[in-house]
């Protein structure tokens, strides 16, 4: 419906006296009865309530799964960086395993001091041949360090057996329980001699000892010094068993478990064959001697 351009011309004179009157109208009522006003703002609040919970619950729902989500990107993230932790705590552990694992090896080096050294190194083992048919093991320590044939492997509780094989580089240790291995002895309670023969058991056997010998369960067995290879006293181990007429050892060191070994020089090449005695090293002449020495 469309009004007249005189009707539409009073309209607009009378929108504005209109709109000052109930604006005037409002604020007097608003002034002279508060209570009304009121209890017309809450009628209106309670009648918008319903609306306006149905709309919000979406919304809060989407505020919760957003929520959600963030955290289990943070959760993700979070054990990323603690798996990552977690791993290198791993690796300084084993570490830290490893070095004190060296350093109780290096500690129990010094519970024997040997007498009467010459040299001696401490060399690691790189390498076990323990087997049916042979007991031995192969440490990183050869001529270049000073190591020769017939040299004593020693660990802190006792002699693991000889140098049998030297390398510019590694050298081999025949252990007391090989078969090859025949170690002069003695029993330190009583001094009787014997000769510890290794059979490829974890416990040798003592050869050659006097029928009227007194042995007994626990007595400590030494390196007899016998045919100069060893000195007297170093300490070997204990008797364990009686049996058949056969006395069996206990060796003090524990063969199957050797990490590091000293190598000890006792000065005693002299009754060694002359091919495990080492080579004397070349020494520099003196620039005054050379020159005196030099051909004319």
């Amino acid at each position: 419906m469309r009004l007249s351009p005189p009707v539409k011309a009073a309209a607009q004179r009378l929108a504005l006296p209109m709109l000052v009157f109930v604006a005037g109208t409002l604020t007097v009522l608003g002034k002279g009865d508060l209570l009304l006003i009121d209890k017309a703002r809450s009628a209106i609040a309670d009648t918008m309530a319903p609306a306006l919970e149905f709309v919000s619950q979406p919304l809060a729902a989407g505020s919760a799964a957003i929520a959600a989500v963030e955290n289990v990107v943070t959760v993700y993230r979070q054990n990323d960086v603690l798996r990552e932790e977690n791993q290198r705590l791993l690796q300084w552990e084993e570490v830290a395993r490893r070095l004190a694992a060296e350093n109780r090896s290096l500690r129990d080096l010094d519970k024997l001091v040997p007498d009467h050294v010459g040299s001696q190194i401490a060399a690691r083992v790189i390498a076990d041949s323990g087997g049916a048919f042979v007991r031995n093991v192969l440490v990183n320590a050869g001529t270049r360090d000073g190591v020769a044939r017939g040299q004593a492997g020693l660990t802190g509780e006792g002699l693991i057996g000889r140098v049998s094989e030297v390398g510019e580089r590694t050298a081999r240790v025949l252990l007391l329980t090989d078969l090859n291995s025949h170690i002069p002895v003695m029993l330190e309670r009583t001094s009787a001699r014997a000769l510890l023969d290794g059979d490829n058991s974890d416990r040798p056997r003592l050869a050659f000892l006097d029928a009227k010998a007194q042995i007994d369960l626990g007595d400590r067995v030494v390196t007899s010094g016998s045919g100069g290879v060893f000195p007297p006293g170093l300490p070997v181990g204990t008797v364990t068993s009686l049996e058949n007429g056969i006395a069996r050892v206990e060796p003090y060191s524990e063969l199957s478990r050797l990490d590091i070994v000293r190598v000890v020089d006792y000065g005693l090449e002299g009754v060694l064959p002359q091919s495990a005695v080492p080579p004397p090293r070349a020494t520099k002449p003196a620039k005054g001697r050379a020159a005196a020495d030099a051909p004319r």
